[in-house]
């Protein structure tokens, strides 16, 4: 009779029937029958197969409670299905087991456990697994090593150990070993190291994938190196690997970060050329950076053409346009966009109200600019700091400190904790109005709050030093900023220059001029424009003009400044025919000779 029942028992099991296969086996120990071993065999392999591990091991429980005979391979069944359950603490108890009952547990066992362990991770466990298997002399394959090498990926020795263990054991790495090895030194940011390994997995035949090549573009990208990115764009059609849209985002995100535009555009040309077409981020990553180059016309274009295409603008994409049309002055566009976006639902958020407010403050339209905060509250839109330090910027502009000291109160009144930035348009507009003591208290301010002043504080300063004419503060200040490891930028020099050339000093200005393109700061038309006059100031007009002529064939346009210094010097040492052509090439640039003082 007892074999009838085993009989029917692996029946039951082999048909997936355990509710049915259980009675059985419950029926056989209440009866006395002797079960099989390899009855239960049949059960543990049928519940593996159908991924039911929690009735695995229960079984194995039923098979331990009544004494039935396990061996090795019954307990790695176990001890696989409970790592798939993801109880691994379990797993080792069970395999304590067996060490305890005399059962050497096998290399599989070890290596199931280790891989669970790392999946979860813990890795105070992992270093327990690693000695046992060591001092069972038993090996990593392959999967160990790849899943060892994907955690360690932080811990670049680690990994560099592991994969020099796998070439000293003769183990050969598959191409994903190689691209963890790229991935984590790509992260960070030693990408001479993950070219190197590169360069070797070529050499050992491994044809990197397409995530090879986006991780090392990504890497390249990131330290800014565009000319070796270009190398793998244009190499990748050659090796058969499909350029697709993450390297052409990735391109031209960082071409946009170096303000390269037209580089950004030709990708996204050649891009649209090979069927892909950009998403609104893509098209909205060149737009902004357009922006910030003042080419507002050019970005609105590349925001209008992709809606010609057939892609929607986003929330992102109607914020530029916003943005754009409110520092232009052009509300009634702004609106109809900001109305546009609504009835599409699309929600604006504070980078939005913000855009709309600030446009309205540096237009000194303060009343809608109020009006606008207020909406955005009742909306339920909270104000951030860039909302608020709008605000100040603006009242300080027309030297309003009063209500620019109102919002300060009234943002950190409802929580809302001012930055640098904050801090820096309520100094510059003290500074401009020479208010130096008061601009220096918020200094003071601003450092107890745990805020660091950054170049355009330490800018602010030097400037308002220099239209006072104290030269010893201003370079004191510079100096300061050096000592603090804030680097000048072209304003910070540009400043000095002015203040120099104003006192006569040209002298002290040019080395400043020889500093500034020490340090890599290319000047600007405000540069040249403070030496103009410096120069002419001293009446050396032939050197002005010599600047005059410099600034142009650089590719920088006089302002209508630079233009009246010129001509106001040279009609004064009678050479009325020079100073007549630099007149109607002021008019035919579209510059008008009463739009300065």
């Amino acid at each position: 009779m007892g074999k009838l029942f085993n009989v029917l028992f692996i029946v039951h099991a082999e048909n997936i029937r355990f509710k049915e296969a259980l009675e059985v086996f419950d029926y056989m120990k209440k009866g006395g029958f002797g079960i099989a071993v390899r009855a239960c065999k049949v059960y543990l392999r049928a519940t593996e197969r159908q991924k039911r591990y929690d009735l695995l091991f229960e079984f194995y429980q039923k098979m331990a409670e009544f004494d039935v005979e396990i061996t090795v391979y019954s307990m790695k069944m176990v001890i696989n299905g409970l790592c798939k359950l993801g109880e691994v603490c379990k797993a080792r108890k069970i395999m304590d087991e067996m060490v305890s009952i005399g059962m050497k547990p096998k290399e599989y066992i070890y290596k199931t456990l280790l891989d669970a362990y790392i999946k979860e991770p813990n890795f105070a466990v992992v270093s327990e697994n690693l000695r046992e298997i060591k001092s069972e002399r038993l090996d990593f394959h392959v999967k160990s090593y790849n899943l060892l090498i994907d955690e360690y990926s932080t811990n670049l020795e680690e990994v560099e150990r592991l994969f020099r263990e796998m070439e000293a054991k003769g183990i050969k790495s598959d191409f994903r070993v190689y691209n963890y090895m790229i991935s984590g030194y790509s992260k960070v940011g030693n990408v001479r190291k993950a070219f190197s390994i590169f360069g070797e997995m070529r050499e050992k035949c491994f044809f990197p994938d397409v995530h090879t090549y986006i991780t090392l573009i990504k890497g390249l990208c990131k330290a800014g190196q565009m000319q070796e990115v270009e190398v793998l764009f244009n190499e990748m059609p050659n090796n058969g690997t499909y350029i697709n849209r993450v390297i052409f985002s990735m391109m031209i995100d960082d071409y946009c970060k170096q303000c390269n535009v037209d580089e950004a555009l030709r990708l996204l040309r050649i891009m649209q050329g090979l069927g892909h077409e950009a998403d609104a981020n893509v098209y909205n990553i060149i737009a902004s950076r357009l922006r910030k180059l003042d080419l507002y016309d050019e970005a609105k274009r590349l925001l209008l053409s992709m809606v010609d295409r057939g892609v929607a603008l986003n929330l992102l994409c109607y914020t530029t346009l916003i943005d754009i049309y409110s520092k232009q002055g052009n509300f009634v566009e702004a609106k109809r966009t900001f109305s546009e976006m609504e009835t599409k639902g699309i929600k604006p958020d504070t980078t939005t109200y913000s855009a709309l407010i600030d446009g309205y403050c540096k237009h000194g339209n303060f009343v809608e600019a109020k009006r606008t905060l207020s909406e955005m509250e009742n909306e339920g839109v909270m104000p951030s700091t860039i909302t608020y330090t709008a605000l100040i910027d603006g009242y300080c502009k027309l030297g309003n400190f009063v209500k620019a000291k109102r919002v300060l109160v009234e943002m950190e009144n409802k929580g809302v904790k001012p930055n640098t930035i904050t801090y820096t348009a309520l100094i510059d507009g003290y500074c401009k109005k020479g208010i130096m003591k008061e601009a220096y208290k918020l200094m003071i301010d601003m450092e107890a709050n745990d805020l660091i002043p950054d170049v355009y504080t330490y800018t602010s300063f030097i400037d308002g030093y220099c239209k006072q004419g104290n030269l010893f503060e201003a370079k004191r200040t510079l100096s300061v900023m050096e000592t603090k490891g804030v680097k000048p930028n072209t304003t910070t020099y540009s400043a000095m220059i002015n203040g120099y050339c104003k006192k006569g000093i040209i002298k002290e200005a040019y080395k400043l001029w020889i500093d500034m393109e020490a340090n890599d700061l290319i000047p600007n038309v405000y540069t040249y424009t403070s030496l103009i006059h410096g120069e002419c100031q001293s009446g050396k007009v032939h050197h002005a003009l010599k600047l005059f002529n410099e600034m142009t064939t650089k590719g920088l346009a006089p302002n209508v400044v630079t233009y009246t210094i010129m001509i106001s010097s040279l009609l004064k040492e009678g050479r009325s025919h020079e100073a007549c052509r630099l007149y109607y090439q002021m008019k035919e640039a579209g510059l008008t000779p009463d739009a300065t003082e």
